[in-house]
């Protein structure tokens, strides 16, 4: 059964990259008894009690961070100018809540500023906005205020302002979706397997900065050493957007095995072992070849040795915005294939997917 209010907590919790800090205290609390460990990226590694060291390790990965901003400047009439924290599209942001938590760990609402029509000619209404013309509001009446009131500065970071909540279908909405829910996979992926028979050690990672460049996902790949990874995303749905034919992420109709993107060509083999898994397991699932965007994959699969990486996506509509949706299945789906995928690896089945 899936833990709404785990995923509630993950949700709701502040980490634009850089700044993971309360999405990493979730996890860990989450994952008490198991083994923990931070690098000074803020990654986590969260392994099995049950691993011996000598055996095949499968790496679990998920990002920590969010989409966000930081303080850029504050101006003289108490606007503050901001920078992005990861891939925004800038007609999506304007007018819309945020929060900065400032040098103090204090959380200062705010509104990202937008043009009120009577102040715009008809050629500024259908214009699109530009991210250094953008300024957030807090209130303030100066600069001095934001500075000494609100104890703002330059460098604070800054994240959406939303509140998690399940619909009348019991749909999630909330932000951070990406990768929020492929942080829970993980979390419940080690929970099923903690008592399981494996012929594998597994180490949960979570990753930080990825929204920026997959940075923490370089560190990670080479501190575990992995044999194979399960890579977990939020993976943005197309079913609002094209015919249900071509959609490839479609709330309700499962996980979503990835095949291509930008950073990453996948592993045939480990694709067919998964895939054999899911349709002997009755759990669905559906296959997506992404003309853009990228996962932690792009950098697991060329570290170490080389990596055979299983991407598994659970579709959320609306990422990289405010607010998403996703649909409890599809998470479900998406550890269930995890699970007994990996319950099944045995040492000669992990040299086959290793092999080519």
């Amino acid at each position: 059964m899936t833990d709404t209010e785990l995923i509630g907590r993950l949700s709701n919790a502040f980490g634009p990259s850089g700044f993971e800090d309360d999405v990493v205290s979730v996890i860990t609390e989450a994952l008490e008894g198991f083994n923990h460990a931070t690098d000074p990226m803020n990654n986590l590694y969260v392994s099995l009690n049950t691993n011996k060291g000598s055996r095949p390790i499968v790496m679990l990965d998920a990002h920590l961070d969010e989409v966000g901003f930081m303080v850029q400047y504050i101006a003289g009439n108490g606007l503050i100018g901001f920078v992005n924290l990861g891939g925004w599209i800038a007609s999506n942001v304007p007018a819309h809540k945020v929060i900065i938590r400032n040098s103090k760990g204090e959380i200062i609402p705010g509104i990202i500023t937008s043009r009120p029509p009577h102040f715009m000619t008809e050629a500024e209404k259908s214009s699109v906005p530009d991210f250094e013309t953008m300024m957030i509001d807090v209130g303030a009446r100066n600069r001095e205020e934001v500075i000494n009131l609100y104890g703002i500065q330059p460098g604070d970071p800054v994240a959406p302002d939303v509140r998690f909540e399940t619909t009348r279908n019991g749909f999630l909405m909330g932000k951070a979706f990406d990768n929020r829910l492929g942080c829970y996979a993980i979390i419940e992926t080690l929970r099923r397997l903690k008592d399981a028979e494996l012929n594998v050690d597994v180490i949960g990672c979570f990753a930080s900065q990825e929204e920026v460049g997959m940075r923490g996902a370089e560190v990670t790949g080479k501190v575990t050493r992995p044999d194979l990874a399960i890579v977990f995303e939020g993976s943005p749905s197309d079913d609002f957007l094209s015919d249900r034919d071509k959609a490839q992420g479609v709330l309700g109709n499962g996980t979503q095995i990835r095949h291509f993107d930008q950073s990453y060509v996948s592993n045939p083999k480990f694709i067919a072992y998964a895939k054999a898994i899911a349709e002997e397991s009755g759990i669905r699932y559906q296959s997506a070849v992404r003309r853009r965007g990228s996962t932690d994959a792009g950098r697991i699969h060329i570290s170490h040795k080389a990596v055979p990486v299983l991407v598994l996506g659970i579709p959320s509509r609306y990422v990289h915005t405010h607010y998403n949706y996703a649909c409890p299945d599809d998470v479900e789906a998406t550890i269930s294939l995890a699970v007994e995928s990996i319950t099944r690896l045995s040492q000669e089945s992990v040299s086959g997917l290793t092999q080519r």
